[in-house]
């Protein structure tokens, strides 16, 4: 059991590893699940088997020294040497791979459902929501702010609140539900969504924006500035970054197939789409540097794992931490 339990821990380290030096993103909740049910295996073990099993050797070796105490006493002897109580702690001590397994699922299930249903940790492993959230990044994500979710299935089963135009919001890839995206929603169901020239348009109102004094949002890892903009979505003002001299490629993404691909149009100018019930159209904030809506389609609601709000840490940069809303 010690060199199964050592395997296990060994598995779990090298995926938290991968996951944050981001060689893989694999299905996390899935994860957390297993270990759930692992650890609760080894709980159940220890409650029904291991300890009912050292309790019987602590009450075996009681009745063993108080019979030979016993015999002593017939002899004459008094003094007896008294290590009882240090042989009874001995005896009920759970080896190593009792204490980090069935010791822990208390600790794993309430992780287990703070993760499920309350909050959820995510790293940023990319600059397209820059300048708002930025690589290294690790921010909160709200999981029942859209509605109640079945874990690893991600089935709502309580509905909540809507997502709304400005929300940054934590999906499931449609074309690889097991990765996690990031973005902002710019278009809810019914939305007429245009992004021609730069310029965003929403059932064909214009969506204020602002550009902000130079020198822009300074870029770490280019090593340069970008011009910087302030667009207000709703009630969300949020900067943004865009390219003026940005080279326009919508023709060559014009051929790409998704659901509801018949509710775009694509241009030499850009991208109109009509948000189809049930999905949303997402988008970064650095709108020149973010695979999104405008290239792979709709986010469907199933899609949905909640709405970061909060950076939690960013181990290059402390002042990062707080809300971003």
């Amino acid at each position: 059991m010690g060199l199964l339990t050592s395997v296990l821990y060994a598995c779990l380290a090298i995926f938290g590893l991968g996951w944050y030096f981001n060689r893989w993103s694999g299905n996390f909740s899935l994860l957390l699940f297993v270990l759930t049910v692992i650890t609760f295996a080894y709980w159940l073990a220890e409650r029904f088997h291991f300890a009912p099993r050292r309790l019987a050797a602590v009450a075996n070796f009681e009745q063993q020294d108080a019979a030979r105490r016993e015999q002593l006493a017939r002899q004459g002897i008094t003094r007896v040497d008294d290590n009882v109580a240090a042989t009874r702690q001995a005896l009920m001590l759970q080896p190593w791979w009792l204490d980090w397994t069935a010791g822990l699922f208390p600790v794993i299930l309430v992780v287990f459902l703070l993760r499920s249903f309350l909050f959820e940790p995510f790293k940023i492993p990319s600059g397209s929501m820059m300048p708002t959230l930025l690589v290294g990044d690790l921010i909160l994500v709200n999981k029942f702010h859209y509605g109640v979710r079945l874990p690893v299935v991600n089935k709502k089963i309580i509905a909540n609140h809507d997502p709304e135009r400005g929300d940054v919001m934590v999906f499931r890839f449609p074309k690889d539900p097991s990765t996690d995206y990031i973005k902002r929603v710019v278009g809810v169901p019914g939305d007429e969504v245009v992004f021609r020239n730069q310029q965003l348009f929403i059932n064909g109102q214009p969506v204020p924006t602002e550009a902000l004094p130079p020198p822009g949002f300074y870029d770490e890892e280019a090593r340069r500035y970008a011009p910087e903009f302030k667009e207000k979505l709703g009630a969300v003002e949020h900067g943004i970054l865009i390219n003026p001299q940005s080279t326009q490629f919508w023709k060559s993404n014009e051929d790409n197939q998704f659901p509801f691909r018949e509710n775009c149009r694509y241009s030499a100018e850009g991208v109109a789409c009509k948000v189809p019930p049930g999905n949303y159209f997402m988008m970064g904030d650095n709108r020149d540097n973010s695979l999104d809506s405008r290239y792979w389609g709709f986010v469907p609601d199933e899609n949905i794992v909640g709405r970061a709000f909060f950076i939690w840490m960013n181990f290059g940069d402390l002042k990062r931490i707080g809300s971003f809303r």
